[in-house]
């Protein structure tokens, strides 16, 4: 049986300015191998969309992916379903719009080790789940990278986090914001969580060309220097 991933439109104006994909998290399960629209990993992400849309003034087109399946599938991971999505998107909307990479815990981690494709400007890792090790090998110049991590995450480590983003400052631009009382599900501080990554995706893809650094970008707020 092939599982396919599958695109959602938050907004999608005729002629945007920039791209956002929004990325899910999620466990895998052998029982319910195929991602559902009801699962709370993908449902967490709406709100994101939508901030996104909100903050991009109607210049984004803003999609979440839903992946092929749940989880971490080495045979077919959701790095290539990012790069499927990819593809579609310029199918639709024409290449060299600029990209921003939006993902939660796995997703997380997909924006950061797919935001060497062409295209791709920035990503933000909001809570990412992550290997030490993910880091190594990625060429992100030219990249904006923000990781924005809950202290009491207790699902993915925040340490391992931070050792990615160190890593990935040898390349990109990085930030990275820890926010407190936060945990994995991002229902704590939520709309901080939301409102971090709108502001970041927006400075990043339409405030200017080149786009600020990040450190100008997080002016005032939390930035963990790492």
């Amino acid at each position: 049986m092939t599982h396919r991933a599958r695109l959602i439109a938050t907004h999608a104006p005729r002629r945007p300015a920039g791209l956002v994909l929004v990325l899910h998290g999620g466990a895998s399960r052998p029982d319910r191998p195929l991602v559902s629209q009801a699962q709370l990993s993908v449902l967490r992400m709406v709100p994101v969309a939508g901030r996104i849309a909100h903050a991009g003034r109607g210049r984004l087109a803003v999609f979440r992916l839903l992946n092929s399946t749940r989880g971490w599938d080495t045979r077919h991971t959701p790095v290539d379903d990012v790069v499927w999505a990819l593809g579609r998107l310029r199918e639709r909307f024409g290449d060299g719009l600029p990209v921003c990479l939006v993902g939660h815990s796995l997703g997380g981690r997909a924006a950061l080790l797919a935001a060497d494709r062409p295209d791709v400007r920035s990503a933000v890792a909001m809570a990412p789940w992550v290997y030490e090790s993910d880091g190594a090998g990625l060429d992100l110049t030219g990249r904006h990278i923000l990781v924005v991590h809950g202290a009491r995450d207790r699902v993915a480590s925040p340490a391992r986090s931070a050792v990615v983003a160190q890593t990935l400052r040898r390349t990109a631009d990085v930030g990275y914001i820890r926010v407190s009382g936060g945990t994995h599900a991002m229902l704590r501080h939520g709309r901080t969580f939301d409102r971090i990554a709108a502001d970041f995706a927006t400075a990043t893809l339409l405030e200017r060309t080149p786009p600020p650094p990040v450190s100008a970008v997080l002016a005032g707020r939390l930035l963990v220097e790492v």
